[in-house]
Order: C-alpha cells, then structure tokens, then sequence
C-alpha cells in the first residue's frame, strides 16, 4: 500500500511548481553558496529534490549537482526544466541510498524527505543516508519543522492562512503531544484535475532532538536557526514563530 506521501506526489509536478511554499529558490541557493564560499569545485547531493528547483538553480550558478527523489513524476518534470543543464536525477528512496563519501554538501529543503515518514527511526535512516552519502568534511543543510510552533499555534489555521486558491487544503488537523506528529486530511488537485483526499501525518521537531539526531551521526557543529521561505539566515535566530527550522550541521 502506498504512503501518503508517494500518493500526493503522482503527477503533481506542475502544481508543486505553483505552491507558495516553492517560491524562495533564488534566496535560498544565494544562501547555500554563501555557506560553501561559492567553491564550484563542490559536488552536492539535492535529498527529495523535487521538482529540481533548488537542483536547477545551483547548476545554472555552476554547480555539480545530483538530485534524488522517491517521485517518479517530480523526477519527469525536473529533468524537463532543466533542458540542456547537466545535472544527476536519480530514483532513490531517501531511507536506502548508494552514495558512500562522494559529495562535499548534502541539502534536504522545504521537507523534501525527512520528517515525512511514518516511523521516529525512518526519518533517522534518512539522516544517516545524508550523513554517509558525505565526504569526511562534509556539510548538512535541511529544513524541518519546527516542534515549538504547535504548542503555541494552530497547524491548520497557519496551514489555512499561506495556502492560495488551488493549493492543498487541510483540514480535521490534530497535534499529538506525545508523538509530536500532526496529523491532518489533505485534499489536493493532481495535474489533470483529479481530486484527492490522503491521510497525513509529519513529525515535528524540537531543536535539542535535531541536535541529539545529529550528534549521534557524529556531527561536530550543529546549528540552529528559523527558516524564513527565500531568506535563510545565519542571522534569524529560532522563535516559537517560525514554521520551520534551519539546520546546518558540519561532520
């Protein structure tokens, strides 16, 4: 049986493209290579790339880039985007990945694939194909989201609030304190008109998690900061405000 997951993303490559959510490419890439020194010499690894959006956009700047996702459609329209632009898409489940030490940067943006399964030591699987698909010095860069925001606001009235017209809904939405998941229908319209209705659920994280997660994959410095959608920074420190968090961890 499919997770919800693999359902909402058959053929919803053009509808993905037109979320609010996908629109801080530039910003976010801009930010990235500030933190690699704009060194073109760097191999990156892009972890649920999508749409190829960030994958994309780092080549265009210079960038040898390989983008991996579990969506056979997303995977269809990158490589139509990218056209004549020489970037790596590949198939993988980001739980089992074949990359031992070959890149220098992984990234893992807008919850491309972590905190998306349906099991604790699933998304720590992921982790940990981030972490060894990485060279000795390698760095991590992922946003997730922010546990700290539902013990002070409503999931589906912020939910409610970004989505325009055409864009997923959500609704019945419940926040469980003991597992830190919220769970929630989605409905969405696929490419061709099609209607769905999926049950969901994503784990949410608190900061000290992140960093015990990531300790334990033997990180050395990890850091911490709110994600604002185009305009990541070093700068923002984490509130109970942001949706998601920042996480740049160095072996």
């Amino acid at each position: 049986m499919k997770q919800w997951y693999e359902s909402l993303f058959e053929n919803y490559g053009k509808k993905y493209d037109n979320g609010n959510f996908t629109q801080g490419t530039i910003g976010e890439c801009d930010f990235i290579e500030k933190e690699i020194d704009f060194n073109k010499s760097l191999k990156i690894i892009d972890i649920g790339c999508g749409t190829g959006r960030h994958s994309i956009e780092l080549a265009k700047r210079g960038y040898k880039v390989t983008g991996i996702d579990l969506s056979e459609s997303l995977l269809e329209r990158a490589k139509a985007k990218a056209q004549n632009l020489q970037i790596d898409f590949q198939k993988h489940d980001a739980r089992n990945l074949p990359f031992k030490n070959e890149f220098d940067l992984a990234i893992m943006l807008c919850e491309g694939a972590f905190p998306l399964m349906e099991t604790d030591e699933m998304n720590y699987e992921i982790l940990r194909n981030a972490t060894n698909s990485l060279k000795a010095a390698g760095k991590l860069i992922f946003t997730t989201l922010n546990g700290l925001f539902p013990l002070f606001h409503s999931v589906e009235e912020y939910c409610a609030s970004t989505t325009e017209e055409g864009n997923a809904t959500y609704s019945k939405t419940t926040f469980d304190l003991m597992t830190f998941r919220d769970f929630n229908i989605t409905t969405v319209e696929d490419d061709f008109g099609n209607k769905k209705e999926l049950e969901c659920n994503e784990r949410y994280y608190v900061p000290s998690e992140i960093t015990w997660l990531l300790k334990s994959l033997e990180y050395k410095k990890i850091d911490i900061y709110g994600a604002k959608l185009g305009a990541f920074s070093r700068n923002d420190k984490l509130t109970t405000e942001d949706f998601e968090m920042l996480v740049i961890a160095e072996k």
